[in-house]
């Protein structure tokens, strides 16, 4: 299996998630896939079809957080050293040549990608477009509107 890469916040919040859905989440449908069973005729008792269907969403995010952070390479920013060139984790701050708004952006993995927060996923167009350029260069990003050019303010490792 291919290594997934995600920084050390995003890991650290994918396993607060398992704990939460071992220690909390899992035990609160098992209890209310108990008290359907005791309200007797389970062919038409609704609550149960829920809570089995609730419990088969909870074991199968297990799952899928257990894979992920088996796969996951974490990187911790702040112990980057890529010599000013844009890598993942890196925070990049970015100037349209178009309009001259700025903006800043950090490079992260699939799960923790949260444009509202300023977290763009690596394999997005944009940050395909800023991988391993530095300060001072121009990045072309095919965007669904036309391409866009931003220039690199500055790079840090945050």
């Amino acid at each position: 299996m291919a290594t997934i890469p995600i920084t050390k916040r995003g890991a650290e919040k994918l396993k607060e998630e398992l704990h939460r859905l071992k220690t909390v989440d899992r035990p609160a449908v098992i209890n209310a896939i108990a008290e359907a069973r005791a309200q007797g005729d389970l062919s038409e008792n609704a609550e149960y079809d829920a809570a089995k269907d609730r419990q088969g969403f909870i074991e199968g995010r297990i799952a899928e957080i257990e894979g992920k952070l088996s796969a996951a390479q974490i990187i911790d920013p702040t112990a980057l050293d890529a010599g000013g060139k844009v890598v993942f984790g890196a925070t990049v701050e970015l100037e349209d040549e178009d309009s001259g708004a700025a903006v800043t952006y950090q490079i992260v993995g699939e799960d923790e990608a949260d444009l509202k927060h300023g977290l763009i996923n690596i394999g997005s167009p944009i940050a395909r477009a800023l991988i391993g350029k530095e300060e001072g260069d121009t990045a072309e990003v095919q965007a669904p509107g036309g391409t866009r050019r931003y220039e690199i303010v500055a790079v840090r490792y945050a």
